[in-house]
């Protein structure tokens, strides 16, 4: 494994075979893996290490998984954030997606499924490039994870958020079906939704509506998908 990924990650899990089986496992991989079994825990190492990676449980002893990754989202909006559930309920799965989450995996799952799904999303991290697109008074930066909007405000974007517009970029004035989305940003999995690329399109639209120019635009293509339009 490469040493750029030698990253900190927060294990919150209160089962505690499976937590320290996870914790040897990714430390042997190269990765610092710190256990928390609580949401107490789990706070407080979260504040410590400032992870880049969180493997979340949703049931846990002293509250939902989900929704303290709600509270960790507003604090910090740049690691990656997985959920590992024993819940298949797949309205769980499009909440904690619709969240942020990078994956969700359901128990009983493979630990080499679990390093090659991380290391795919550290890739994609990796692999931007720092440079900084300017159309009117709007800006995308894909490594920071941000856009600037027509009132000058930064917005942070979340994993999914920034491969999805990346994707949009890169195919600019092309149009793309909910399904090729899902299959490049969320991979071959079932449980993404077309509701779940619509819910995406609609957070990324409202930083394309503050400029009353449109200099950047996500259009609706019916029936289809959807275009990035770039106004020359």
């Amino acid at each position: 494994m490469s040493k750029t990924f030698t990253k900190n990650i927060l294990i919150v899990e209160d089962e505690e075979n499976l937590g320290l089986t996870l914790q040897e496992y990714l430390e042997n991989k190269g990765y610092n893996a710190f256990l928390a079994q609580s949401i107490k825990e789990a706070s407080t190492l979260f504040n410590e290490h400032h992870p880049d990676v969180v493997l979340m449980d949703i049931g846990l002893p002293d509250g939902s998984g989900i929704e303290f990754a709600k509270s960790l989202r507003e604090e910090r909006k740049d690691f990656l954030l997985l959920f590992l559930s024993a819940l298949n309920d797949p309205d769980t799965k499009v909440e904690a997606l619709e969240i942020g989450a990078e994956d969700y995996i359901t128990k009983p799952f493979a630990l080499k499924e679990l390093t090659l799904r991380l290391e795919k999303s550290l890739q994609f991290r990796e692999g931007l490039k720092e440079e900084t697109y300017q159309y009117g008074p709007m800006s995308i930066s894909f490594q920071k994870f941000q856009v600037v909007d027509a009132q000058n405000k930064t917005i942070d974007l979340s994993q999914k958020e920034c491969a999805l517009l990346k994707l949009l970029h890169d195919n600019k004035g092309k149009v793309l079906s909910r399904e090729d989305i899902i299959k490049v940003v969320w991979g071959e999995d079932k449980y993404p939704s077309n509701r779940t690329v619509d819910n995406y399109i609609v957070r990324l639209r409202k930083w394309c509506e503050t400029d009353n120019e449109k200099h950047i635009d996500i259009q609706s293509i019916r029936g289809i998908g959807y275009k990035l339009v770039i106004k020359n």
